[in-house]
């Protein structure tokens, strides 16, 4: 009798793609045992970066490449005037793999190399695939790999964290965009200056971009050319370490994001070419090779050489750099022979149709599989926008092993709701949908806003609020109609993403002050220019400006949020929904969020049925602390009034004025009646 994966228990709907369901299920146990056969482990499968790339003896160097389409490789670089020297020259040990010994004193922390490449038919510099450590020159811009071994190598001492039951509220940073200065910023200043903040804020995961080498900088990090070394841009790998550390020591747990759905096509830079065939890691198939949307090449999952890659760069960056997990980019591209391209995804069978890639699907579950097994307390993150049934749900029960899932679909909402709409029209029902609309058995991440939304072209919520208005009236004492509108929506939206979520909650460096303008990376377009490449912090600690009661807001709400253990299981009741009014008001556990989304009409005494207790405001966005016009008294106490005799519940009674969010929380659960 064939088993059933649990996953096709839980919805009635799958029933008729039962047999690809289970057919998926068996081949990532299939593979999972094959690799378990031949390596004796998975962890052991995934350790290509401890036998190849170079590595101190101790008397001397090993070096090593997996080059099978090779006829010849040297290894060149500032310790021997980048000549192809017969005592430099790597020899074939089988296998594919290419293997150089090396004295200890003919290579030293610091020197340059790369590797001399020969195949039938041609010769070309490459970097090594596993270089852990990648520069370029100032001059030249010519990307080198570089001997990293130093004397005062930092180990990691600070206790690993854990959420222990709290829900992951993730601040997305992007190093080099994190200075106020019109440069690149790097860890060291992060760990000095920005950390301070975050932690301030009472964020508990730090989600960092842009990690991975890369060699475009414009390219936010996804164009990965070198998969296992830390961007110089930013640092060096003791720097990196030194940052995780820190986050460490203050309880935050740090995940990476990393990019294993594309690679660069550069050849002299990247691993495109790396044995002169074009097939090493990727597809042969040259209508599959390439990304018809993002000039990249595509990884072919279904090599072992591939999965060996893959799976030891999500090892390396886990054990030897020390991230607590990752958020996996473009897992829609990975999951569709078209990428997902233009597709609506309007029923299952747009999931199991035959243009799937099983053996992405099947790297991924194992993928995730190898994480946790490395570190339990692991948190992974897929950015998928398909909806791809059981992508957050466990790999032993059918489904493909991530934590959690992006809801892409939530900032989309928010944009066109804010373009199209009228305030006035704004539908609570339908927002509360579009929030809570997932899977019951996925977590998601609820989010208003990420840097795509961000980036040049396309404007921020708080942009799309205020707009030109915010170069002239932010002023703390400057009363302006629009900016009053602006600050207060971006509050109650924030508030409203933010505690509908069933997983947890991610916000962009800046975003949650309303930084304005977007992002633009120093390009040919903008003259080469870091003006939008930064985070103006100084708008933020103006005391004079209204962006610190945006940020004074952020942090009351996620101290709020995260301070209630397993908030994100609770049941979200709706305890009055009323489309005429646009009032919105739902309970989860002890706190009663009430959201009044008209932008003209108060109301007295509105009631709802509740259960009995006295209740106090803990957050409100019309707050003064927030720049808000302090409508109704937080200090009150609320107490419920006795049902009548048909009814079960008590009664509230609430003063709710226009445009406004607030949370109260019961005091007492014993009954007073």
């Amino acid at each position: 009798m064939m088993h059933l994966p649990g996953l096709l228990k839980l919805d009635p709907w799958l029933e008729p793609f039962t047999d690809t369901i289970v057919g998926r299920h068996e081949r990532v146990i299939s593979k999972r045992l094959e690799l378990i056969h031949k390596y004796g482990s998975l962890q052991n499968c995934a350790a290509w970066h401890n036998l190849l790339g170079l590595h101190p003896m101790n008397d001397g160097w090993v070096f090593r490449e997996y080059a099978p389409n090779a006829t010849g490789i040297y290894l060149i670089g500032t310790f021997n005037d980048w000549r192809a020297l017969p005592e430099y020259q790597m020899q074939s040990v089988g296998n594919g793999i290419w293997e150089i010994i090396l004295e200890k004193d003919k290579l030293n922390h610091g020197d340059l190399y790369k590797m001399l490449v020969s195949w039938e038919g041609g010769q070309a510099e490459r970097l090594p695939a596993f270089a852990k450590r990648v520069v370029q020159d100032e001059n030249t811009y010519i990307f080198s790999a570089q001997v990293w071994q130093p004397e005062d190598r930092f180990e990691l001492t600070a206790p690993q964290p854990s959420l222990n039951g709290k829900s992951p509220f993730i601040y997305e940073c992007h190093i080099g965009m994190a200075t106020e200065m019109e440069r690149v910023g790097s860890f060291n200043e992060f760990r000095e200056k920005t950390l301070p903040r975050i932690v301030d804020l009472g964020y508990n995961v730090i989600q960092f971009m842009a990690i991975q080498e890369h060699p475009y900088y414009g390219s936010f990090g996804y164009h990965v050319s070198n998969f296992f070394a830390v961007s110089s841009r930013f640092g060096t790998p003791e720097d990196l370490r030194r940052l995780i550390d820190a986050c460490h020591e203050n309880g935050i747990l740090v995940i990476m994001d990393i990019v294993h759905s594309h690679a660069v096509k550069n050849e002299n830079e990247g691993i495109g070419k790396l044995d002169g065939s074009g097939k090493l890691y990727f597809h042969e198939d040259v209508n599959r090779r390439e990304h018809p949307a993002w000039d990249s090449l595509c990884f072919d999952y279904g090599k072992e050489d591939t999965m060996r890659f893959l799976l030891s760069n999500c090892r390396y960056w886990i054990e030897t750099i020390g991230f607590d997990g990752f958020r996996f980019d473009g897992v829609t591209s990975m999951l569709y022979y078209d990428h997902g391209l233009g597709k609506a995804f309007t029923s299952y069978s747009d999931y199991y149709n035959g243009g799937q890639d099983e053996d992405a699907i099947t790297y991924l579950a194992l993928a995730n599989e190898l994480i946790h097994e490395l570190k339990p307390e692991a948190i992974t993150v897929a950015e998928e926008m398909s909806g791809m049934p059981g992508l957050a749900y466990t790999t032993a029960e059918g489904g493909i092993g991530f934590d959690f899932r992006l809801a892409m679909g939530i900032p989309d909402y928010w944009i066109k709701i804010i373009k199209e709409v009228q305030d006035e029209n704004w539908n609570v029902g339908g927002i509360f949908h579009e929030l809570t609309n997932h899977r019951s058995e996925e977590q998601t991440i609820n989010y208003a806003e990420s840097h795509d939304q961000a980036l040049v072209g396309d404007k921020t919520i708080i942009f799309r609020l205020i707009d030109k208005e915010m170069y002239w009236h932010m002023q703390v004492f400057d009363q302006n109609l629009t900016v009053d509108r602006g600050l207060t929506l971006h509050k109650m939206i924030r508030l409203i993403t933010a505690s509908t979520i069933n997983g947890g909650y991610l916000n962009f460096m800046g975003n949650e002050f309303g930084h304005p303008e977007w992002i633009d990376f120093p390009r040919e377009g903008n003259n080469w220019s870091f003006k939008y490449a930064r985070r103006q912090w100084s708008l933020v600690d103006n005391e004079n400006l209204k962006y610190k009661f945006l940020n004074a807001f952020d942090k009351a709400m996620i101290q709020l949020l995260s301070s209630e253990d397993e908030f994100a299981n609770a049941y979200t009741g709706v305890n009055s929904s009323n489309e005429k009014d646009q009032i919105l008001i739902f309970q989860r556990k002890d706190l009663i969020f009430v959201f009044n989304f008209n932008p003209n009409q108060s109301f007295t005494d509105y009631g709802i049925q509740i259960d009995p207790g006295r209740y106090k405001i803990v957050l409100n966005t019309d707050s003064t602390e927030f720049g808000g016009f302090n409508r109704i008294d937080d200090k009150m106490t609320y107490y419920t009034s006795a049902p009548s005799r048909l009814e079960k519940k008590h009664w509230l009674r609430l003063y709710i004025p226009s445009r406004i969010a607030f949370v109260m929380k019961r005091q007492e659960t014993k009954k007073l009646f």
